[in-house]
């Protein structure tokens, strides 16, 4: 499950940044992007801080913020 959730979240960053880059240079769009650009990249460093938790409560709530990042970068 970790190398999955890892793997996924990091391609999926490198998209949010890709995005980024398009809205920023070619739409000149920067109050929206840069919100999506941190939150569409916090929730594999969520995941990540997830994985190194020092107890398995600890794990959970680092998944359930990387949850809710990724609901916000939805939205």
């Amino acid at each position: 499950m970790g190398s999955v959730l890892k793997t996924k979240s990091y391609a999926f960053s490198l998209r949010v940044v890709k995005l980024f880059q398009y809205l920023s240079t070619e739409k000149n769009e920067f109050a929206l992007s840069k919100q999506v650009l941190r939150s569409g990249t916090s929730i594999g460093a969520n995941i990540e801080e997830a994985f190194q938790g020092e107890s398995k409560a600890d794990f959970i709530h680092k998944l359930a913020i990387a949850n809710k990042e990724a609901f916000e970068t939805h939205y």
